[in-house]
């Protein structure tokens, strides 16, 4: 081992010698004598068998077959061997196959990150290539409806909170639309084309889709017609309650059991008080392949802003439902976990935030910094630093403009533009009568609050939650 230390000494030194004649731009012959001396001394080295060699994997593309005709929106890369993988579309097929991976059977989790679309942007719309999701999901074999009664609460809890303006959460179930495709003929082959083809009656009109399903599709125009019966209907439980009776889609199995499920969950919905959010909407088709029971998608009413002004195209804001197969595809014996969630449009949510604050006239908060410590004169950068810091060690969310000597309009205008609401402003005045000059942005009015008392002030000031409305 000594000996090969040695060595491995011999060709650092020969290695930067070799590096030393190229930076001083050395004869050409000198340099490749030299180099010749450092390939010496490594063929003498040999391999190296006793360090640990690491081979980086990038795991393999799993997401073919889950998203229908919505499948051409991924980015598909290859690696350098080769092997096809993907960007990943969505937080809900990493997640099952994180389940599967782990062998875990029962969890229940929040999840926000990056996934990405090859799809045209519309930044008004709130569509990007690359975005954030934030998802909710319960995993695990529960009795029917509670769980994804506790997701559509969660939903509703968050559109509410945030405050966009009214809501809908239009609700189906996958059963009830292959059983209704079913009874109106539509072929197996067909029921995924036809689903993403219905899934577009919230954009365009029911002749506009009927004109796909047969024009480009190729579907009968009396199966098309039979179809139209049904996915123009809307509304509460009492049309589970009609459809339950309905004489041929009762028939079919699959159909009944979404019902059923669907009218339990409509109990469970009352009892949360959110029944009056939800809409039974025979449109709502969800064209992700990987659904198998209930479906929703939450949708602004009207726009947040003021009368007279444009509506603000955002479509849902939010979506989800249940997928039992999916962590069975992953796992290598085929054991199904069945799971239920929910995704919040992230960019979606800011982008109606930004287009109401726009119309409103009102100017975007950007920090959540409480106060700016500021100096009416010059030669104060030393008091400013004291007092931020007795700011900051008080938990108080303080800032300066990092200049010696800022103009103090210049400290109040930074203020107005990034939504500071407090400026504390030391002068040599407020220093001799041990005062600090809290100034309100927003009204600019100006107290003088004992130094001692300025954290229970600003505290005070600042104590109401922050409001993106």
């Amino acid at each position: 081992m000594a000996d090969r230390a040695a060595l491995e000494d011999l060709v650092r030194v020969q290695g930067e010698r070799v590096r030393g004649l190229k930076q001083q731009k050395a004869s050409a012959e000198q340099i490749e004598e030299e180099v010749a001396k450092l390939l010496k001394l490594k063929a003498q080295l040999g391999p190296d068998e006793g360090k640990p060699k690491f081979v980086l994997k990038t795991p393999k593309e799993t997401l073919t077959g889950k998203y229908g005709e919505d499948s051409k929106l991924i980015y598909d890369l290859k690696d350098q061997g080769g092997e096809l993988l993907s960007l990943r579309y969505d937080l809900t097929v990493p997640f099952a196959r994180y389940l599967a991976m782990n062998k875990l059977t029962n969890i229940k989790r929040y999840h926000i990150a990056k996934v990405y679309r090859r799809d045209n942007p519309a930044m008004t719309r709130g569509r990007y290539r690359e975005f954030y999701q934030c998802d909710f999901d319960i995993a695990g074999q529960f009795d029917p409806m509670l769980p994804d009664a506790e997701c559509l609460k969660i939903m509703c809890e968050i559109l509410s909170s945030l405050q966009i303006g009214d809501f809908l959460v239009k609700v189906n179930d996958r059963r009830i639309l292959d059983g209704m495709f079913a009874i109106c003929g539509v072929s197996d082959s067909k029921f995924r084309t036809i689903c993403s083809s219905v899934d577009k009656l919230d954009k365009v009109s029911w002749e506009e889709v009927k004109n796909e399903m047969v024009g480009e599709k190729g579907l009968a125009p009396e199966v098309a017609d039979r179809i139209g019966d049904y996915v123009q209907q809307h509304g509460g439980v009492s049309l589970v309650e009609q459809l339950l009776q309905d004489p041929k889609l009762s028939q079919n199995k699959q159909a009944l059991e979404g019902l059923g499920d669907l009218k339990l969950l409509f109990e469970y919905l009352t009892l949360f008080g959110i029944a009056d959010k939800i809409s039974f909407d025979l449109s709502l088709a969800r064209g992700l392949d990987y659904y198998t029971g209930v479906i929703y998608e939450a949708v602004l009413l009207q726009p947040p802003a003021r009368a007279g002004e444009e509506p603000l195209g955002v479509g849902s804001v939010a979506a989800g439902g249940r997928y039992d197969g999916l962590v069975g595809m992953f796992d290598p014996k085929g054991r199904k976990v069945p799971c239920v969630g929910l995704s919040i449009g992230v960019e979606r949510i800011f982008s109606i935030v930004e287009q109401r604050l726009e119309a409103l006239e009102e100017k975007v908060r950007t920090t959540e910094t409480q106060v700016l410590v500021a100096s009416a004169q010059k030669k104060l950068l030393e008091e400013r630093l004291k007092l931020i810091s007795e700011l900051w060690d008080a938990g108080i969310k303080a800032e300066l403009l990092y200049k010696k000597n800022p103009k103090l309009l210049n400290q109040l205008q930074y203020c107005e533009e990034t939504g500071i609401p407090l400026v504390a402003i030391i002068g040599e005045q407020e220093l001799k009568d041990g005062v600090i000059k809290l100034r309100s942005v927003a009204s600019r009015e100006e107290v003088d609050v004992r130094r001692e008392d300025l954290v229970e002030e600003i505290k005070r000031r600042t104590s109401q939650p922050l409001c993106i409305c």
